[in-house]
């Protein structure tokens, strides 16, 4: 054995995979998938019929689910493809500062300030006159593959 230290730097987060692997041919339209290292929604499935040479292969046609590309995708049906995890969080907003974040209140009582404004021009149209109104506001924090964004708004009344 030798005396020298050894210091070993983990670049590995806590283990909670950004993605699940699930078989081509069972992903359905309005499901999620991987296209291009981005998180889609499909929005059309066609699959092909097994030709001479082998697999049936499955088109996907996505949009992102962060900046509303379509993106698009084929896979032979019997391989695994990636599929996001999807997760969708409602926040009561409290404040929208000059730089474009947000403030929102979490479930427990603290205070979650490093989301931006979404860039859909009509929800942030919507946010900003409803905050300037004075309305209660809760929005819909979609989050996946490390990244988060507001994607829906709802009115729950004056204050």
């Amino acid at each position: 054995m030798s005396d020298e230290e050894h210091h070993f730097e983990s670049k590995a987060d806590a283990g909670a995979s950004k993605t699940y692997p699930q078989q081509a041919g069972t992903i359905r339209k309005n499901g999620y998938i991987v296209i291009k290292n981005r998180p889609c929604k499909v929005v059309e499935v066609s699959t092909s019929k097994t030709g001479k040479h082998g697999h049936a292969k499955c088109h996907f046609v996505g949009i992102d689910i962060f900046n509303g590309k379509k993106l698009e995708d084929i896979v032979p049906s019997s391989h695994n493809c990636d599929v996001p995890h999807v997760n969708r969080v409602d926040y009561q907003l409290i404040d929208i500062s000059e730089d474009g974040f947000v403030s929102l209140l979490t479930e427990n009582g603290n205070t979650k300030d490093d989301l931006r404004l979404p860039t859909d021009d009509n929800l942030l149209t919507q946010i900003k006159d409803g905050f300037a109104e004075g309305k209660d506001l809760v929005v819909s924090v979609m989050s996946a593959m490390g990244e988060e964004q507001i994607n829906a708004l709802k009115d729950i009344g004056p204050k």
